[in-house]
């Protein structure tokens, strides 16, 4: 049993456009766009964030040593400059301490004695040296 009829001219027939499910189909589409991307962009914030935090660890813990090799070695140059071991590195050159004839002061009564002396030393004959 056939319901439909073999030969009719359902061809001239055309179905109207319902304009109104078009324009909604649009809209959610649109709406659906727009809720991914924000997904999308949320996510690449999150991502960003994480991976900035990932580097200001890595910079806290770079900073904390720099500090802890600053320490280190600003220790080092005062157990370097320290009176004790620049006198025992000095005796081992040969130099011995000043005495008080070679102290001289900048105010002028101290640098006209030390001048009287130097000339004094340079007129003195050499055997006396």
């Amino acid at each position: 049993m056939k319901r439909y009829p073999e030969h009719q001219p359902n061809s001239s027939i055309r179905r109207s456009r319902d304009v109104s499910a078009l324009s909604r189909l649009a809209l959610l589409l649109f709406s659906g766009v727009v809720l991914a991307g924000g997904f999308v962009f949320a996510a690449k914030q999150h991502f960003a964030a994480v991976q900035y935090g990932y580097q200001s660890e890595s910079l806290r813990s770079e900073r904390k040593k720099l500090l802890e090799e600053q320490q280190r070695l600003s220790l080092d140059k005062e157990k370097a400059s320290s009176p004790a071991r620049l006198e025992a590195e000095a005796r081992q050159l040969g130099l011995k301490p000043a005495t008080a004839g070679q102290i001289s002061t900048i105010d002028g009564s101290s640098v006209s004695v030390a001048t009287a002396q130097m000339e004094e030393r340079s007129k003195a004959p050499a055997s006396h040296r």
